[in-house]
């Protein structure tokens, strides 16, 4: 099935592989708290147990270092798109109070991007993404 948007989450190539987990996490969850209709049906095994649902539609992971996050970051901005993000000065509060407070303490030039994701057309997402690699 092909989907007329995309969803995206780029990652900051250095961190670590725990650190790339939560953000991908953490960003994955801003996409479906801004997008109605993205979650799907519950799913059912043969036997009728019921697990949650999903998101509707697959997500890309890309890589890039801190240039290539700034760009990404700064052509969505130019383009209006939507952005969930992380700041590696969030790894080190322990609530979502905290993260917005963080997030708040800088300029949007002086954000210390660890992570963002977008869902747009698709189109608009891979001239945004442009430079970032498929995560290995």
């Amino acid at each position: 099935m092909q989907f007329d948007t995309k969803i995206a989450i780029v990652l900051r190539a250095d961190l670590a592989p725990w650190q790339k987990l939560n953000v991908t996490a953490f960003l994955m969850s801003g996409i479906v708290g801004a997008t109605p209709g993205l979650i799907g049906e519950r799913y059912r095994d043969g036997d009728g147990i019921g697990y949650n649902a999903l998101a509707v539609q697959p997500v890309i992971v890309l890589g890039t270092d801190a240039p290539g996050i700034r760009k990404i970051f700064d052509r969505a901005g130019t383009r209006g798109a939507a952005l969930s993000i992380y700041t590696e000065e969030m790894f080190s509060t322990g609530d979502d109070a905290a993260n917005r407070a963080v997030v708040a303490e800088y300029a949007t030039a002086d954000l210390n991007l660890v992570g963002l994701a977008l869902r747009e057309e698709r189109k608009l997402v891979d001239k945004i993404t442009k430079g970032a690699r498929m995560h290995p």
